[in-house]
């Protein structure tokens, strides 16, 4: 190693364990670790902070004069450095600090759905976002340094008209859907024993080619992917006995996260193309929504398919074949992919998924904006639920407390799942265009040449390209909605009976 990837190695190497210590706090830690926990991390912070912003780490950087791969890390590393020059290190540690504090104080006050517990957390998370966007800088509004956090390039002013676009042809679809018979989905609330859900959600996700063999499953309150390394590759999920749909999707959406984080070439592991440095967490993905394209699409464009079920529906009778006795391989595709507006985020089906983010970007916005008060969110979000779906939110661990990204400071991220779902339809469609043939494995069950060819053409580059340079890469233009509208009028227009053209110009 020269000195600038053995310092970078390092700085990566702090990061992963930042990782392990934020897993182990979400699945394993007794509740009465979270105070020493907090206090490690927001050590561990406030080391890679430093090797960061070391001058001889700078001056590192600036001697690379290797090949384009290299020249690029030291870039990304260059703009993180000048980028984080400007956040107080005392700034850092104090979001390091509260970000422990308050996923603990967030799990607790989801669980007894009291958002009263958890509101002084936020409001200081709030406050120490805008101090961090302040620091970070912006031109037109203070959610733009946070957008370029997880997303770079992405402002108001871009993701606004996307929102409108996607709007504009969401809700006739949802009120045309809203019109027809629904499919029935009782079933789908039988009791199904978590241990058997687990074995098969594991085994479909060994049949995308998730290797267990550098990585596990596990139970958490909210589930999510993390990686130590491209070797060490861990996603969880979330069992409940009386919702089968649940777990199974959310294993497969975390696989796809997996399956990105394991397919970065091992030439990049511990270094700066596999680590957010303006974020100080170890991810690959070139960004949050180039990550959550791939959780979408391996979780919908291929686990919610008909192909998917016609081939894996007798596995599934085989673990439940009481609960299933009664329900064949149609009725259980129609309702998994069932458009019924939910008050869950993770629970929501394909076209009312973007709504939901839609509220959380324009609530969090607000937030940072300083037009919303914490102690007025709950009002909001229920306003909005309202309004965008039709409901009536009973409490709030179903409402503005059920996602912990808040908790964890994580203001700015939300937009990238609808990113990810526009991106996850262009990267489909550019495999197709490629691989012909493709469509014909997806019906075989033969999933490993579309990961090979998601492998060559976005996993092993890790953070090499910006997704823009992805994008015009992979699909050869930028970023552009108009296959995910295609995707989802086709979809539902085949299971709801409907003209599209005609209900939509309704």
């Amino acid at each position: 190693m020269n000195e600038f990837q053995r310092r970078s190695a390092e700085i990566n190497d702090l990061l992963c364990v930042l990782n392990v210590l934020n897993w182990d706090a979400r699945t394993q830690m007794p509740a009465g670790g979270s105070g020493a926990r907090a206090q490690q991390m927001a050590t561990i912070s406030a080391l890679a902070q430093e090797k960061l912003l070391d001058p001889a780490y700078e001056a590192a950087a600036q001697d690379v004069s290797g090949d384009d791969l290299e020249n690029r890390a030291a870039q990304q590393a260059l703009h993180a450095v000048r980028a984080l020059k400007r956040v107080p290190a005392e700034l850092t540690r104090e979001l390091a600090l509260l970000k422990s504090e308050a996923q603990d104080v967030w799990a607790r006050a989801r669980a007894a759905s009291d958002f009263g517990l958890f509101a002084p957390q936020l409001t200081r998370m709030v406050e120490l976002n805008r101090q961090l966007a302040e620091a970070l800088g912006y031109e037109d509004h203070p959610y733009d340094a946070l957008l370029n956090m997880y997303e770079p390039g992405l402002t108001v002013a871009t993701l606004l008209p996307l929102f409108e676009q996607l709007r504009a042809h969401h809700v006739p679809l949802l009120r045309a859907i809203q019109e027809k018979p629904q499919a029935r989905s009782d079933f789908l609330n039988r009791s199904y024993p978590a241990a058997d859900q687990k074995r098969l959600s594991l085994a479909l996700a060994k049949g995308f080619g998730y290797d267990t063999a550098r990585g596990r499953l596990d139970e958490s309150a909210h589930p999510f992917e993390i990686s130590f390394t491209r070797q060490d590759v861990r996603i969880t999920t979330r069992f409940q006995e009386n919702f089968l749909s649940g777990a199974l999707f959310g294993t497969l959406h975390e696989t796809g996260h997996a399956l990105y984080e394991q397919g970065v070439h091992p030439d990049l592991s511990r270094t700066v193309l596999t680590s957010d440095l303006l974020g100080l967490y170890a991810v690959a993905g070139a960004s949050y929504g180039t990550h959550e394209s791939q959780s979408r699409l391996w979780e919908n464009r291929i686990g919610r398919s008909k192909a998917f079920w016609d081939l894996h529906y007798p596995q599934l009778q085989q673990a439940f074949p009481q609960q299933l006795a009664d329900v064949d391989t149609v009725a259980f595709y129609r309702a998994v992919n069932t458009v019924h507006p939910s008050l869950i985020r993770v629970e929501a089906d394909e076209l009312t998924y973007d709504l939901h983010i839609m509220l959380r970007v324009e609530l969090e916005r607000a937030l940072i904006g300083g037009e919303l008060a914490v102690k007025d969110l709950p009002g909001a979000w229920n306003a909005r639920i309202r309004s965008d779906l039709g409901l009536d939110v009973p409490d709030d661990a179903r409402g503005v407390l059920q996602d912990i990204h808040w908790s964890a400071g994580m203001f700015g991220s939300f937009p990238t799942y609808t990113i990810g779902n526009v991106m996850a339809s262009q990267f489909y469609v550019a495999a197709l265009e490629q691989m012909p043939d493709l469509e014909n494995n997806l019906l075989r069950g033969e999933y490993t040449p579309l990961r090979e060819w998601l492998t060559d053409n976005i996993y092993k580059h890790g953070r090499t390209y910006t997704p823009h340079e992805l994008l015009e890469r992979v699909t050869g233009r930028g970023l552009d909605p108009q296959p995910y509208l295609d995707y989802l009028s086709g979809k539902y227009g085949e299971l709801y009976g409907l003209d599209i053209q005609k209900e939509q110009s309704i």
